[in-house]
């Protein structure tokens, strides 16, 4: 099990809440640090000084204020300490240029955010299984083996 925390890049308070709530409720206990916008996450996992967030999985939202989230993940995937870091979007968009972007990026996953709690509580426990606890994290996540 991978117990490393989660960077949500989220602005909305609401969603922040909501995604506490949905690992909680599945009972993910990772830490869950939250950032309002690209330049927070960028400055949590590429600081200028000091050492890097080092994740077990990031959740992007691409409308984010500051730094939009397609331009944030570009980012990750030009600097090699963060370009396999695990980048999940998850928004409201379902256009289809934002998903080819995303993907085109190097994005691992592209998930919609459902509408009810209970299809977003779901959904968490879908992406939460996987990355946490079925898929290998990387050797360099610090994630305990």
């Amino acid at each position: 099990m991978n117990d490393a925390p989660i960077l949500l890049a989220e602005d909305n308070p609401d969603d922040v809440l909501l995604t506490r709530r949905a690992f909680s409720k599945n009972g993910f206990e990772n830490r869950i640090i939250a950032v309002p916008d690209g330049e927070a996450c960028l400055a949590a996992l590429l600081p200028a000084v000091g050492p890097a967030l080092n994740p077990a999985l990031v959740l992007l939202d691409i409308n984010l204020p500051k730094i939009g989230g397609l331009d944030v993940l570009g980012r990750l995937r030009a600097d090699p300490r963060t370009r396999t870091v695990p980048v999940v979007i998850l928004t409201t968009s379902r256009e289809q240029r934002d998903v080819i972007e995303g993907y085109r990026l190097g994005a691992n996953s592209y998930v919609c955010k459902p509408v009810s709690f209970t299809a977003f509580v779901a959904v968490v426990r879908t992406l939460a299984t996987y990355w946490l606890r079925v898929n290998e994290p990387r050797p360099d996540s610090g994630a305990a083996p």
